[in-house]
């Protein structure tokens, strides 16, 4: 088959991967498509974790058929038994006579034994199409299969002249409607939310992802980050906790007993000669948490910046111009060399308009290699 038709095709699976977003986690977003006689038959995606995988649904819709069809799937068929069967036996048993395949399974239970596995039972196998759209698509995964730690996203809005509140605090608000309104669909890619504790008093944020659809999205785990003690129960954290899962971090050098925390605030301290940061990043990665998406405010921002633990931002700047020189700005660290040479330059930079706001999006990590 000519290589245009086998990108459209992964293309059309890509597509499909998407539709899990927000759902999928630990696992990665996964699509699939059979394809006979030039005509695509049946296509499937994980829709959650713990539930069928792509190629499988995919598989059983097409049911006789196919056999002698090509398979494309974003991502390589696992070939162990986890909460769901190998996806290796279905796709043996269906027939096919190739299968097309975006990228490697950076998972060493699987990683080209499934690939392999197919060759040696006669089965065609091409890899690598459309493999960097795909390794895109599952940043938070292989983030955490490849450097054991969440996908760390950085999203704020500023001013034209570079503030996220005035010298007072205040930041309500900076964007506009439709920015936040966007805000909501960063938010269901994210497992966890973060804010520093003081703009959790100061802004009182609810730090759910209120987007609709069927199914609704996932909640994600908020994450307040240190303070001078619990969470005041009015706060809207707080009081929620019931319904929403919330985590209070505090640092143990500061505090030796647990905080009284409020409703179903989680507790926890972090006991480190090291960096707090870098040990959140182990506690999540444990709780399975593989993308974390920090709001700020501004020190809490900067800190994640100076950890080097910054992955992806979104930078949302409105048209306003506060000219207040005491106003804060999104990163007010001591990290600069004084030069601009020396500056962070973000990659694969995109932009988009929301109302009067302009979004600025880009990356300062890409995993695009499999050999990380």
């Amino acid at each position: 088959m000519n290589p245009e038709t086998d990108i459209g095709y992964m293309r059309m699976a890509l597509s499909l991967a998407e539709r899990g977003i927000g759902w999928t986690s630990p696992n990665p977003m996964v699509g699939a498509v059979v394809v006979r006689d030039g005509k695509a038959i049946a296509e499937g995606y994980h829709p959650r974790c713990g539930e069928a995988h792509a190629e499988r649904i995919a598989l059983e819709k097409a049911g006789g058929q196919a056999v002698g069809a090509t398979l494309y799937v974003t991502l390589e068929p696992c070939a162990h038994h986890g909460k769901t069967p190998p996806c290796l036996d279905c796709v043996l048993a269906s027939g096919v006579a190739r299968v097309v395949v975006a990228m490697e399974d950076p998972n060493p239970l699987v990683h080209g034994k499934s690939i392999q596995a197919l060759r040696d039972n006669g089965i065609e196998v091409a890899v690598g199409i459309c493999e960097k759209e795909a390794r895109v698509l599952n940043y938070p995964f292989l983030s955490s299969m490849l450097r054991q730690r969440p996908w760390v996203t950085l999203k704020y809005a500023m001013t034209l002249d570079g503030k996220i509140a005035t010298s007072t605090g205040d930041s309500k608000w900076v964007s506009g409607e439709e920015s936040r309104a966007g805000v909501q669909d960063i938010r269901k890619r994210h497992r966890a939310i973060l804010v520093g504790f003081r703009t959790a008093l100061t802004d009182d944020p609810l730090l759910t992802c209120r987007e609709t659809g069927d199914p609704p999205p996932r909640q994600p785990l908020r994450i307040v980050l240190g303070g001078i003690g619990g969470l005041p129960p009015s706060s809207q954290l707080a009081a929620t906790s019931t319904q929403f899962p919330t985590l209070h971090v505090l640092s143990g050098q500061r505090w030796q007993n647990p905080i009284r925390e409020p409703g179903d605030v989680e507790g926890l301290l972090i006991t480190t000669q090291g960096s707090i940061l870098h040990e959140l990043m182990k506690v999540l990665y444990e709780r399975e948490i593989d993308s974390l998406l920090v709001e700020g405010g501004a020190r809490t921002l900067s800190s994640f910046m100076e950890a080097g633990l910054v992955d992806e931002i979104y930078t949302f700047i409105a048209p306003k111009i506060l000219n207040d020189f005491d106003a804060l700005s999104p990163f007010p660290g001591e990290g600069g060399s004084g030069l601009m040479s020396d500056a962070i330059q973000l990659q694969r930079v995109s932009i988009q308009t929301y109302g009067q706001d302009v979004l600025v999006h880009g990356y300062l990590t890409e995993l695009l290699s499999r050999f990380l």
